[in-house]
C-alpha cells in the first residue's frame, strides 16, 4: 500500500494512567494537512516546519512528503524545501474548465428556456444514473418532478441514453444489463440490447426523445454536449407536456440541437 493510504500516527499522548488511547490520524488526512499548510502559507517550507505547524511526528511527515513528491503532488527544491506540485496544477485546470463549462451551459439553458417557454435541464451521468445538474423553470404552470440533484436510472430518460451513447456497444450492453430498472409508468425499455441500440442511434442523430417513460404525460427532448474527444459529457433537454411534442415536434428538436451545438462551439469542442 502507498504511504499515504497506510500511514497513521498518534496525535495525543495518554493523559493519565487510566489507559486513554491515543487518537489516530490517517495518512490521507495528514497528506491534506501538508498540502493545506503550503496552500495557506503561500510559500515553500521544509519538512520540520510543516511537521511543527500541523503537529505531526517528523518521521510521518517525511514519509508522506516523499510519497507526494513521487506522485508529483508536491515538488522538492534543491535546498530541500517543499512546494505544491505540477499534478495539483493540472487538477486545478480541470476544475476550472468544469466551472467554465457550467457557466456557458447555464447561459444557454436559460436562453433556451426563454426561447421555447418550457423547462430546460442540464444533465450528467453519475455511475448508473442520470443526474440533474441545473434547471431553468419555464413560465407555464406545468410542474416537473425532477429537480436539481435528482438521480434516476439511465434507461428511464432521453438524456440517460445519450450520456452513454458514445461508449462501445459491448460496454453499453453490459452497463444496461446492470442498471436498467422498471420505471414508475412501466414504459421504460429494460432490454439491454434494445437500450444499447437506441442509445447508439440517438447519439449519432444528436437527439433523444422519451414520452411518458418515467412520468405520466411528461415528455423530454434532449441533445448531447460532446467534448473534443467526442464523448457525451452532458445533455441539454426540454421537459414539457407530451401533447406539445406530439403537436409540434420539430419546433423543439431543432432548438435543443442548436443549443447543444452552441455550448460545444463556446467550449471550442466543435472542431473535433
Amino acid at each position: 500500500m502507498d504511504a499515504i493510504t497506510q500511514s497513521t500516527d498518534a496525535t495525543d499522548e495518554p493523559t493519565s494512567a487510566n489507559g486513554a488511547r491515543r487518537s489516530r490520524v490517517s495518512g490521507i488526512d495528514r497528506a491534506l494537512q501538508v498540502i493545506d499548510y503550503l496552500y495557506e502559507t503561500g510559500e515553500p517550507a521544509g519538512a520540520y516546519a510543516i511537521a511543527k505547524a500541523i503537529k505531526a511526528p517528523l518521521s510521518t511527515v517525511y514519509v508522506i512528503i516523499d510519497d507526494l513528491v513521487e506522485k508529483n503532488m508536491l515538488a522538492r527544491s534543491p535546498d530541500g524545501s517543499i512546494w505544491l506540485g505540477a499534478r495539483l496544477y493540472h487538477y486545478g485546470l480541470a476544475y476550472a474548465r468544469s466551472l467554465d463549462f457550467m457557466g456557458v451551459a447555464n447561459r444557454e439553458m436559460h436562453d433556451l428556456c426563454r426561447d421555447v417557454g418550457e423547462t430546460v435541464q442540464l444533465c450528467g451521468r453519475e455511475g448508473d444514473h442520470m443526474l440533474v445538474l441545473a434547471m431553468a423553470d419555464g413560465p407555464s404552470p406545468f410542474q416537473v418532478a425532477s429537480r436539481v440533484g435528482t438521480r434516476v436510472p439511465l434507461n428511464w430518460t432521453a438524456s440517460g441514453r445519450l450520456l452513454v451513447g458514445h461508449l462501445p456497444e459491448a460496454e453499453r450492453i453490459d452497463l444496461f444489463k446492470r442498471c436498467a430498472r422498471m420505471s414508475p409508468t412501466g414504459r421504460a425499455e429494460v432490454d439491454a440490447t434494445a437500450l444499447s441500440a437506441a442509445a447508439g442511434k440517438a447519439f449519432q442523430q444528436r437527439l433523444s426523445m422519451q414520452i411518458a417513460e418515467s412520468d405520466y404525460a411528461v415528455a423530454c427532448i434532449a441533445s448531447p454536449v460532446c467534448d473534443r474527444d467526442g464523448k457525451c459529457v452532458a445533455t441539454i433537454s426540454i421537459v414539457l407536456p407530451e401533447q406539445k411534442v406530439l403537436s409540434d415536434e420539430s419546433h423543439y428538436t431543432d432548438r435543443v440541437r442548436a443549443s447543444a451545438e452552441r455550448i460545444e462551439t463556446s467550449m471550442g469542442w466543435r472542431n473535433r
